[in-house]
């Protein structure tokens, strides 16, 4: 029987997110947000697993706020002389805007790097900084990232990547010290149990013995259904290790605002960052010589092209029968989403305002295995009402939607999510979508997320409505339009490609 410091590490391990000894942990005064309850003790738990000397795995459903709570974790260890210095983040591609952009605004003055890209460097590391690299990057430069160290904290997020532990990106991860690790997934791992074995194994070695081990004692015998009793065991293993909370969970729900809407960056792939310099400079070169209508024709197609290519190369070229994926950041942040929503058993609403940019998604999305159903303006009245209490009753949880068919008039509120492909510079067109899933009978908080390409024209608009919202119906209420009086300067100004290197 344990007794003295290893009894009390038991009792304090076998509360988490509960007292566990001491008070719970203050919110850091460097954090520009302040934490809903269930985030204090997130947080609470992180504090307590890594100033023992452990791990652990956040594993909360998304939009529960797993970035805010480990900028704070960042920032809480900063003020602990032992625990202090710069943060690895290892993400997906797609989310290393979402990180920059959460740090710049959660905790602003900390400084953040990517380390991605031809012009990596890992000079003049400042304590407090945040590193954010991708899972292919890491796996090129193990070596470098480990020799860079030591790391305050090494955090995995979609920790579900490096779930196959034999694995390169796996094994190469291992390899980068740190005073602590973090794993973030949005996926129920606990249902996976190789893959939890892998997360696990690494935010806290050894602690579920050797993988052979592991698949003998508790995975066979779990998932044979041979001894109902090792569920219990495992679940009482692991339980001190991961952190899961749902929306669903009681307290959690009455926590969430009805409704969030979160802006999230991604980066060009070169094929897009290419086409869109070349529509720069060709169409430029043209409205420079052009006046009146002619003017205002180009820069219509000007905007409309380069949206078109934020979006997806194939929908520019107008491709008939194109390879769709690895050519679109945010085609790749689609996918992300969309995996951790319908694992979480939610439903989502996808709109974009273009039906061809509607049909490449429905293709790339059918040949990846999701349900779905398409709406557009030529789908017959009978076969929409069919479509809406198909979502309605559960039977199709992806929604695509184009905006003209589907702003107004249906009632859609089995979504828990809504997901903007692209953006139509007019927020109350935007709202009007968006409430097809907010509406009365809403009884689920709504999460909408806004897809937006970092550098770009996009991204420069999506900064316009957010400056100037009350301003935004009376400018923008025409769309596209509305900008075609800018001056040559302004135009160049508003479209040029900003460095977003992938």
């Amino acid at each position: 029987r344990a007794t003295g410091w290893l009894a009390a590490l038991r009792d304090r391990l076998a509360r988490p997110g509960e007292d566990g000894g001491g008070p719970p942990v203050a919110q850091p005064a460097a954090l520009a947000a302040t934490l809903r309850d269930y985030q204090l003790r997130g947080l609470d738990w992180l504090v307590r697993m890594t100033s023992l000397g452990l791990g652990g795995c956040l594993a909360d459903d998304m939009g529960l706020g797993k970035t805010i709570t480990l900028i704070a974790l960042h920032l809480h260890r900063q003020d602990v002389p032992e625990a202090a210095g710069p943060t690895l983040v290892v993400c997906p591609t797609s989310l290393m805007g979402n990180w920059r952009r959460e740090i710049e605004r959660f905790a602003p003055g900390t400084p953040v790097r990517r380390y991605h890209g031809t012009a990596r460097s890992l000079d003049d590391l400042a304590d407090g900084e945040f590193v954010l690299t991708t899972y292919g990057t890491m796996r090129l430069d193990a070596q470098r990232l480990a020799e860079a160290g030591p790391w305050g904290m090494v955090v995995a997020d979609e920790a579900q990547h490096v779930k196959n532990p034999f694995s390169a990106t796996a094994k190469r991860l291992r390899t980068i010290g740190a005073k602590a690790r973090v794993a973030l997934s949005g996926t129920p791992i606990e249902n996976n149990l190789s893959e939890l074995w892998a997360i696990l194994d690494w935010t806290t070695p050894g602690m579920l013995g050797t993988h052979d081990a592991f698949r003998r004692r508790y995975a066979q015998a779990v998932e044979s259904g041979s001894d109902p009793a090792a569920a219990e065991r495992l679940s009482k293993l692991v339980r001190p290790f991961l952190l899961r909370r749902r929306k669903s969970d009681p307290g959690i729900a009455p926590e969430l605002p009805p409704k969030t809407e979160t802006d999230r960056a991604v980066a060009l792939t070169k094929e897009q960052a290419g086409l869109y310099e070349a529509v720069v400079r060709e169409i430029l070169a043209e409205i420079a010589g052009a006046d009146g209508l002619a003017r205002r024709g180009l820069i219509v197609k000007l905007l409309t092209g380069l949206k078109q290519i934020c979006n997806h190369p194939a929908q520019y070229l107008k491709e008939d029968r194109p390879v769709v994926p690895g050519r679109s950041g945010k085609l790749e942040l689609l996918d992300e989403l969309l995996d951790t929503i319908l694992v979480e058993g939610a439903n989502v609403l996808v709109f974009t305002q273009y039906v061809q940019m509607a049909r490449i998604l429905e293709a790339h999305l059918t040949a990846r295995g999701v349900p779905l159903q398409l709406l557009h303006g030529g789908t017959p009245v009978a076969r929409r009402e069919e479509m809406v209490r198909r979502f309605q009753d559960g039977e199709a949880p992806v929604f695509l939607l184009s905006l003209k068919a589907a702003g107004t008039g249906l009632n859609l509120t089995r979504a828990g999510h809504v997901v903007h492909y692209d953006r139509w510079w007019n927020p109350a067109v935007e709202a009007q979508a968006t409430d097809r899933a907010y509406r009365i009978g809403q009884t689920q908080p709504v999460q909408v997320h806004r897809l937006i390409t970092e550098g770009t024209v996009e991204d420069r608009i999506a900064a316009m409505l957010e400056r100037k919202r009350e301003l935004a119906d009376a400018v923008l209420g025409s769309g596209e339009a509305a900008l075609t009086e800018l001056t040559d300067t302004e135009l160049a100004e508003l479209v040029e490609l900003r460095g977003t290197e992938r």
